[in-house]
């Protein structure tokens, strides 16, 4: 696994591609794996930022979206995603780095931690909690648009296809991480504290009125109907 550094290591990305008028999303390469990893960024009504899952991107998209606001935030979501966390810190000292309870002392080893998902404002158009049966370890991000709201997640669903080579091929297959909108083998061993809870909680964010799309770390955006089916599929992995 590539360890956390404070260089700004730009890795092979896609472009920054819009959601909605307040919701951008770019896909990532992660280090020596055929895996891709996702980022998310909320601009506030206010003009400030708020980065889910930060990747170290190229003077280009970076400039995008310095145009766009102001980085404010910086979540964490779990102790695994902090790759370029310290790299994020240190190009903007002014950001607030936000972590799950139960993540944050793994999340300390990388970069300092200024506060807790629970420490998030409240907010009509982002809301920040954590998830019921992980211990704290992960959160989920409700982004308000215009055209619905967006859950964001992290490792608790996996949406990707299977992948062919050695690394990849252990980590969708062998622990069950693909294909498809699922719960994974290594999520259940290392995230899932009670299953019960964490069911209800993905059920209650399936029945959304106005889910609009689910975004989680690896890999793929499901849309409309489609992100409903998707939290309900995962559903039958608990």
């Amino acid at each position: 696994m590539a360890k956390h550094t404070t260089e700004w290591r730009i890795r092979p990305h896609g472009a920054l591609t819009r959601l909605a008028e307040n919701l951008w999303w770019v896909q990532g390469s992660v280090p020596n794996m055929s895996l891709k990893r996702t980022m998310a960024i909320v601009r506030l009504e206010d003009g400030r930022l708020v980065i889910h899952n930060g990747i170290a991107l190229d003077p280009h998209a970076m400039r995008e979206i310095e145009a766009w606001g102001t980085p404010a935030y910086l979540l964490v979501p779990n102790g695994y995603h902090r790759l370029d966390a310290a790299a994020y810190k240190t190009r903007y000292p002014e950001l607030r780095v936000l972590a799950p309870r139960g993540s944050q002392q793994k999340v300390r080893e990388a970069v300092a931690v200024d506060g807790l998902y629970e420490d998030f404002p409240t907010r009509e158009d982002v809301r920040l909690r954590t998830l019921e049966g992980v211990g704290g370890l992960e959160g989920v991000m409700l982004v308000r648009s215009s055209d619905g709201v967006s859950v964001v997640l992290n490792d608790v669903v996996f949406n990707m296809d299977r992948k062919r080579d050695l690394l990849g091929f252990l980590f969708t297959t062998l622990l069950g991480s693909a294909p498809g909108p699922r719960i994974s083998r290594l999520a259940k061993l290392t995230l899932v504290k009670d299953r019960a809870a964490l069911k209800r909680d993905l059920a209650s964010l399936s029945q959304l009125p106005d889910l609009r799309r689910l975004i989680v770390a690896h890999e793929k955006i499901a849309n409309g109907a489609e992100a409903r089916q998707a939290l309900e599929l995962a559903l039958t992995y608990l």
